[in-house]
């Protein structure tokens, strides 16, 4: 295993797999968190599964709290461009992938997304310190691995390509889902056409593409552990989404999976 590893990623100092380690076990239990019930306070589940109900808690509206939590880690990356204006193209593409990504993720959150629920500030601190945290450690464990033998297998360029599949195939999906509803609508209903014939996640799915073909570019032991734990809290947040479907419409189809084509 330890072989493997050396010819995928660049040798990790000892704080980095710390944090890769940090990473998938928080991101882990949250995923779990969210099967057993105990759901992030925002979205359809604002009112579901919390420790005491959401409306004792301070909440902000879905679109104020997502612009929140998507900004700190946008700044992160374009900030990495002048902290760390010297490096590779694979430390460029990070940099560039990682701030592109949530760059995108803010122009959605302000002219594509149809939002109809809040979020608590709870929820929304444990969100922005995530993403926020994850970033900064994305891009200084590229910093550290700067003149470090490149891995004997190079993934850069498949990463590059996943990292564009993903992006796009999750910015189709979130269109689909904003036509669901006009601008004063806020009734759910269920999605329709692309994926969303097979999963009722495959804006999630995208999103881990994505998310891999960033730390195949990377090439991180972090980077990897990030996508691993990302993944974990994605599957548990679908499969109480599809849940959650099954509860509201009684003809939801019962062959949709939550997250995976005829898989999960």
């Amino acid at each position: 295993m330890m072989f493997i590893l050396l010819k995928l990623f660049f040798p990790p100092p000892f704080l980095i797999k710390a944090m890769s380690v940090i990473c998938v076990l928080s991101l882990g239990n949250v995923g779990l968190s969210e099967v057993r019930g105990n759901h992030m306070q925002y979205s359809k589940f604002l009112n579901i599964g919390g420790r005491k109900p959401a409306g004792k808690k301070i909440q902000v509206s879905s679109r104020t709290g997502m612009l929140i939590a998507y900004t700190p880690p946008f700044l992160a990356g374009a900030a990495s461009f002048g902290i760390f204006p010297d490096g590779d193209l694979r430390f460029l593409l990070v940099k560039s992938t990682l701030t592109f990504h949530f760059f995108k993720r803010i122009l959605e959150v302000l002219f594509v997304h149809r939002y109809s629920g809040g979020m608590t500030v709870e929820s929304l601190i444990t969100i922005t310190l995530s993403y926020f945290i994850s970033s900064v450690f994305f891009i200084y464990a590229q910093q550290l691995a700067q003149g470090l033998p490149e891995p004997a297998i190079d993934l850069m360029y498949p990463g590059l390509m996943l990292f564009l599949i993903g992006i796009s195939g999750n910015f189709y999906h979130h269109r689909l889902l904003s036509k669901l509803r006009s601008k004063k609508d806020k009734e759910y209903r269920v999605p329709k056409g692309g994926l969303f014939e097979l999963v009722i996640c495959p804006h999630y799915l995208f999103e881990i593409v994505g998310f891999l073909g960033i730390s195949l570019v990377a090439q991180t032991l972090y980077a990897f552990s990030y996508t691993v734990g990302s993944s974990l809290y994605l599957m548990g947040r679908s499969y109480v989404t599809r849940r959650w479907y099954f509860s509201r419409f009684k003809d939801f189809p019962k062959d949709v999976k939550a997250l995976i084509p005829c898989v999960f």
